[in-house]
């Protein structure tokens, strides 16, 4: 018998996603939601109405909210690790190679702050803690390994003494992203761009003139402009 237009139908099975790989669409339009607010936006619903599939569909994915968040968190992260990778291969190679290395890590460092900034809800996202990614060990972030490259290329060059270099990280970690919080969040949410602008060149001007403690270091102290106080 031929099949009319009046035939008693079966239901309608979940079409499946048609526009590439359903989880890594999840994963964009979550980091889409984070970009306008921040972590707390980021839910399994949200990101399933986003792409246009329904919550169950989304929940073959991720078990819930925590998980996708994890998975948002490495793309922020990573977002942001590429934004300080880019801003350090831009510097270009002077003759003096300390002069380079300071560069590189000041470079580094204001785009960081920029990119907070500038991405608030990724920066945010990127830091947040989950009950995935909590135990991860720091030493493996590629952050951290960035910011040691600088820190070795400074070392390498004289600027800094090595005995200073363990750890060091941290110290230059914490700086920048402590401005970082500050200029998004309260208190320098409101800040004025003079007095913003002035808080991350003494900020890095200061880490920097901390890290000088290398055998070549002093003529860079009060000579470059990346290290030298305004005065």
């Amino acid at each position: 018998m031929a099949i009319t237009d009046d035939a008693p139908q079966r239901p309608a099975r979940e079409a499946p996603y048609h526009h590439g790989d359903l989880r890594n669409a999840l994963v964009r339009a979550s980091a889409q939601l984070a970009e306008i607010g921040g972590p707390t936006a980021v839910t399994v619903r949200a990101a399933a109405r986003a792409v246009g599939v329904t919550a169950t569909a989304a929940y073959r994915h991720f078990n819930g909210h925590e998980e996708l968040l994890a998975a948002v968190h490495d793309q922020a992260a990573e977002a942001l690790f590429e934004a300080l990778d880019t801003a350090m291969k831009s510097v270009p190679q002077q003759p003096d190679p300390t002069a380079t290395a300071i560069a590189q890590l000041a470079t580094a460092g204001r785009a960081y702050i920029e990119y907070a900034d500038r991405e608030r809800g990724l920066f945010r996202t990127a830091f947040c803690a989950t009950d995935i990614d909590i135990d991860k060990d720091v030493t493996e972030d590629p952050i951290f390994q960035l910011i040691g490259v600088g820190l070795d290329a400074l070392v390498t060059v004289g600027f800094m003494d090595p005995r200073q270099r363990p750890g060091a990280e941290f110290t230059a970690w914490a700086a920048v992203h402590g401005l970082a919080t500050l200029l998004i969040d309260a208190p320098l949410a409101d800040a004025t761009d003079a007095d913003r602008e002035a808080a991350i060149q003494h900020a890095l001007a200061t880490v920097l003139r901390g890290l000088a403690t290398g055998p070549h270091a002093e003529p860079y102290r009060s000579n470059d402009p990346h290290i030298a106080l305004p005065a």
